[in-house]
């Protein structure tokens, strides 16, 4: 079996949650036995009998791809990465209304449309989290057989990090610690910066900075606030990154929704405690062991990471995470997937 990986355009531009998911996906793959293939749209695309197209994303930037493989007949399995603060009973009745607009007129699309069509033409689709996966069944109305819940992972290293590369560079340690992209309304770190405001504790803040109206206002408030530092930017599989979890007390990630946020995951195998948004599935993989905030309250957000200054570094939550959230268990778990698909069940 041969199975294609692939994901929207500004992947490698990006370099967030989805390309970490499809990378990590497709090295564990290999342990499991399964011929990995990286899509590539410079190549005559051949596939053969057996084979299976794995697509992360479920949007305007997979929306084509998608289509095509679904016209070749090829066995097409979508993680979707997709989800709304919005209640699945709004998500149908926006839906209804876009579906009638595009009988009405041609070339008049919703982001809702577009995922719809994706799902539909999936063959199975594996949500982050059952909450995702709620939304999926009774938002878009995707048969509940044709969902099985794939959680997101995190690679074991980040257990054994260690802080010293972090804190001999920056001189820092025992942080308030964000990583995300620093100029997407959805990762919220306007708000963010504002809640570490009024907290006397250095913060730093770790991201791509992107030049946009909201990405320029971040910058300019963070610029305010000398115990809070940005870095523009660390690669994933680099050590000053794993290192900057080690050095951190407290990770913080307050979106407007995650899934549930694999940067979460990573600081809390190093040993963080987690204070993270209560949208997207998050109380599924943290459980008691992380503190929750309303994204849309500077207060709540400034609460949420002073009670996880005082929560105690909890083993525990590197155990939950090392138990049920690396990424040999979540390779396991697609595995599965892929043969009972094939072979027909």
């Amino acid at each position: 079996m041969t199975v294609y990986y692939a994901g929207y355009q500004a992947l490698s531009i990006l370099h967030g949650g989805p390309r970490t998911q499809i990378t990590e996906t497709m090295r564990h793959m290999r342990a499991q036995g399964i011929v990995t293939s990286p899509f590539d749209p410079w190549s005559p695309f051949k596939p053969l009998a057996g084979d299976l197209f794995h697509l992360f994303s479920a949007n305007i930037g997979t929306y084509h791809l998608a289509r095509e493989i679904h016209a070749l007949d090829l066995p097409l399995v979508v993680s979707p990465i997709t989800y709304s603060t919005h209640s699945a009973a709004f998500v149908r009745r926006l839906l209804g209304m876009s579906r009638f607009a595009q009988k009405a007129g041609a070339g008049i699309w919703t982001d809702y449309a577009l995922c719809a069509d994706i799902l539909s033409w999936a063959d199975h689709v594996l949500p982050n989290s059952h909450a995702e996966g709620a939304l999926i069944a009774e938002g878009y109305g995707v048969p509940e057989e044709k969902i099985t819940v794939v959680p997101n992972g995190v690679d074991g290293r980040f257990a054994a990090a260690d802080p010293g590369l972090f804190k001999k560079t920056y001189g820092l340690e025992e942080v308030i610690l964000n990583v995300g992209h620093i100029g997407h309304t959805r990762k919220n770190v306007l708000t963010l910066i504002r809640a570490l405001a009024t907290i006397d504790h250095p913060a730093v803040i770790i991201g791509r900075i992107i030049k946009s109206p909201y990405g320029d206002a971040c910058v300019r408030e963070a610029a305010r606030h000398k115990h809070i530092l940005l870095i523009d930017g660390l690669p994933n599989d680099g050590d000053m990154l794993a290192s900057a979890y080690a050095a951190s007390r407290v990770f913080v990630l307050p979106s407007l929704f995650e899934t549930p946020g694999i940067a979460a995951l990573e600081a809390g195998l190093a040993g963080a405690s987690i204070a993270i948004t209560k949208y997207g599935g998050t109380q599924e993989y943290f459980g008691a062991m992380a503190d929750y905030v309303d994204p849309r309250s500077v207060e709540s957000v400034r609460a949420g990471i002073l009670a996880a200054l005082e929560r105690p570094r909890s083993a525990a939550l590197r155990e939950h995470i090392r138990k049920h959230y690396l990424w040999q268990t979540i390779a396991e778990q697609t595995v599965k997937v892929y043969t009972r698909y094939l072979a027909g069940s």
